[in-house]
């Protein structure tokens, strides 16, 4: 019996001795034609379009980068002002009650039931 290597599967499976012997690749897998068309419409080339993209509004990048590289001592998740205040300090107060939530519920858990 003859055994080739496959590429699905990644182990050597059963094959006839003419598949065996020829590598994998040497013989052409795909066929070197282009496939039919999918869609009739015709594509738009990058160049055919204008040099500036109206839809994608003001590029804010350089802003934020100045924004954010700015020497003022402030973290960076606290650049932006009283949005980044807000959300951060209402993120420490549900971390600090969820904290102390669960070590109420472990100290309950571990009293024992009084019997009445």
């Amino acid at each position: 019996m003859y055994y080739k290597f496959s590429g699905f599967s990644q182990k050597l499976v059963g094959a006839a001795a003419s598949a065996a012997y020829v590598p994998q690749g040497l013989k052409p897998l795909a066929s070197t034609e282009s496939p039919a068309l999918i869609f009739g419409t015709p594509t738009k080339l990058a160049s055919d379009s204008p040099a500036a993209v109206s839809y994608l509004g003001k590029n804010k990048v350089p802003d934020l980068q100045k924004l954010f590289q700015k020497a003022d001592g402030l973290p960076v998740h606290l650049k932006r002002g009283v949005p980044d205040q807000l959300l951060y300090r209402t993120t420490m107060a549900l971390t600090i009650g969820g904290t102390i939530y669960c070590l109420v519920a472990l100290y309950m858990a571990s009293q024992p039931k009084s019997k009445k």
